[in-house]
């Protein structure tokens, strides 16, 4: 709209001067050089219209003589870079969809039409990783070091390698520079954790943790629960060192921050056991029951109230189940107490309130120990160690990580290596199963599908048990 009125003004105008030209025609005289010009002066202003007009031509066809090298290579740069960005992109569709072949090509024309950019070492890498060849990998990722701009990719992607390849070296000694460039970038930090703890460096792994948590990158309480494994570690080691006293503390803070797992609480009530000192030991236990109750817990109590005569140890072990009465293990604590006391009716009535949660092959063995003491006949003894055969398993730590089981707890997985993942509780494939108890003391954790179902009970035969095979048996009893 702006333009028509400008064209229509500039029409007017030329109408007007025309005009005014016309009415007033005047006359021109030049004389230069002996040459005598006379002219009206509207064929004077035409003239000089019709000069400077040529003039211009003139100007813009040097112009164009002198800059058109100039332009054609701007023209000819800014098409390779349209070119290159188009192959680039393409070729990140490809990477995403897995043509190797099509990665590569667009690889190779995005690097030759680009010059090298930052962008084009990446693809050519992840290229080279899909291909499956790692050394073209390596090269593409340590070239992209050398540039500020994409020095983070590199060092993941020499991370990613070297922890494929199993090299935990390496690979801490690069997420240490990443942390360098970045420390608040989340997978760095707990990548650093982990290869630390799985390093077994746990000073070290408690200074990653502390600064993880400042900055708010790992769960306030998972951090609390990390930091009370680590102590453990450092606890053992004082320990192995010969530093009881600092065993000791490190021992109580690690019981204090683990309350749901019950070998810091078993280690710290060990070491006060080897000072003699038999009541602070028991009060870790008792403090420990109430909210982790686990064999391991009981052999410690055990041993505590070692020499005493068997109907005190049945009054010691009713403290300590009274500390969580309602716990499946402290029927069976009070079960074996018992037993030992030959307390029978008192053994078969905790047993009985036990077998009411379900039968696992520890009860069902108190079962058959508790039929040959008191009565001797092997038909009952028998039914008892069949039944255990086929019962639903005992408790036991399962990883998080890779679903795979341990009777003894690790803060690694002894399977996968994975950092503070175990957890007491009844395995995946018996709760697929429906074998579930009524009620089990178990920590929160991802039900993941372990291996195939094993006997809990192995004979020479392969038919049922004997006893004494079934007494041996490591869930027969936990002391």
């Amino acid at each position: 709209m702006i333009r028509a009125i400008f064209g229509v003004v500039l029409v007017a105008a030329a109408v007007g001067v025309a005009v005014f030209f016309a009415d007033h025609p005047g006359r021109v005289a030049i004389v230069w050089q002996g040459w005598q010009i006379e002219t009206s002066v509207s064929v004077l202003a035409a003239a000089a219209i019709l000069a400077a007009l040529a003039t211009g031509l003139v100007f813009s066809i040097l112009s164009l003589i002198v800059d058109g090298p100039r332009r054609l290579l701007r023209a000819r740069r800014e098409w390779r870079r349209r070119a290159g960005y188009r192959a680039l992109a393409r070729g990140m569709v490809a990477v995403a969809a897995g043509e190797v072949q099509e990665a590569r090509r667009y690889a190779k024309r995005a690097d030759l039409l680009l010059a090298d950019p930052p962008l084009t070492l990446l693809l050519s890498a992840q290229a080279a990783q899909l291909d499956g060849d790692e050394g073209a990998a390596e090269k593409f990722f340590t070239a992209m070091l050398e540039r500020p701009e994409t020095e983070f990719l590199g060092l993941r992607g020499l991370l990613n390698q070297a922890l494929r390849a199993g090299d935990r070296s390496t690979a801490l000694r690069l997420v240490e520079r990443a942390m360098a460039l970045r420390p608040g970038t989340r997978w760095v930090a707990l990548s650093r954790f982990d290869l630390e703890t799985r390093e077994g460096r746990w000073e070290a792994a408690r200074q990653t943790l502390a600064k993880a948590a400042k900055r708010r990158l790992i769960a306030p309480e998972r951090a609390r629960h990390h930091r009370g494994v680590i102590l453990y570690e450092l606890s053992c080691a004082a320990l192995a060192g010969g530093d009881q006293r600092r065993a000791i503390a490190l021992a109580a803070e690690s019981r204090a921050l683990t309350e749901d797992l019950a070998t810091p609480a078993a280690h710290h009530a060990r070491l006060l056991l080897r000072q003699r000192r038999l009541g602070r030991a028991a009060k870790a236990v008792d403090r420990a029951w109430r909210t982790a109750p686990h064999p391991d817990l009981a052999l410690v109590y055990g041993a505590i109230h070692e020499g005493e005569p068997p109907l005190t140890r049945v009054e010691s072990f009713e403290r300590l189940a009274a500390q969580n009465p309602t716990a499946r293990e402290s029927r069976l604590v009070l079960a074996e107490a018992a037993l030992d006391a030959q307390l029978w009716g008192e053994a078969r009535r905790h047993l009985k309130d036990a077998l009411a949660t379900g039968a696992t092959p520890r009860v069902c063995l108190l079962m058959a120990r508790l039929e040959e003491a008191e009565h001797g006949e092997l038909g009952p003894v028998r039914e008892w160690l069949d039944r255990a055969v086929g019962a639903m398993p005992d408790p036991r730590y399962v990883c998080a990580s890779c679903g795979r089981e341990s009777l003894d707890w690790r803060s690694l997985c002894p399977h996968c290596g994975a950092f503070d993942a175990l957890s007491w509780r009844t395995p995946a494939w018996a709760v697929a199963s429906g074998n579930l108890p009524v009620s089990t003391e178990t920590r929160a954790a991802p039900e993941i599908a372990s291996p195939p179902r094993e006997q809990p009970v192995a004979t020479s035969t392969g038919l049922a048990p004997t006893l004494e095979e079934a007494k041996n048996h490591p869930l027969a009893s936990p002391r």
